[in-house]
């Protein structure tokens, strides 16, 4: 931080915005909030939906919610939204300085690259890429839905209530 740690009344809490659909959050995600929290003094995951896709009624976002909520254990540092427009309205509006994502691939880094390259210039907030671990890089939540369809177990890939 360039701000002096000798004043602490005008130390601004470093706040990062971490969206995504998080249908499910997996333990990818978890692991990116952990690291996430390592940089930040707080992490707001905001649910994000398309409201024109129609695919998330409000009963299914706000369990969503709930179910972070319980994966982070109501850990004060993590703030769990749900917002329907663009991420960078959300990040001004919950005074975030960074957008956190995660990236598994070099498909997802070109992706995350430009998109990082569009929010900055629209609002001035940067992002911050986060490379997957790799034991988790292969876990999206489109593959674990998949597997739920078929009657999988997905408990390796989704985390545990109070597991942050």
């Amino acid at each position: 931080m360039t701000q002096k740690l000798a004043d602490s009344n005008n130390i601004k809490e470093r706040v990062a915005m971490f969206a995504g659909t998080f249908d499910p959050f997996t333990r990818g995600h978890l692991d990116i909030l952990r690291r996430g929290l390592m940089l930040f003094d707080k992490v707001v995951v905001c649910i994000g939906y398309n409201a024109s896709k129609n695919r998330a009624c409000e009963q299914d976002l706000l369990a969503r919610k709930d179910s972070i909520l319980c994966i982070a254990g109501h850990d004060p540092r993590v703030d769990v939204i749900v917002h329907g427009g663009l991420t960078v309205d959300a990040a001004r509006q919950h005074g975030a300085v960074a957008l956190l994502r995660g990236v598994r691939s070099m498909s997802d880094f070109d992706y995350e690259s430009r998109l990082a390259d569009i929010n900055r210039r629209l609002t001035g907030i940067e992002t911050v890429l986060i490379v997957a671990d790799p034991r988790w890089a292969g876990v999206s939540s489109s593959v674990v839905r998949e597997l739920q369809s078929y009657g999988a177990d997905v408990s390796a890939f989704v985390p545990n209530d109070n597991e942050l």
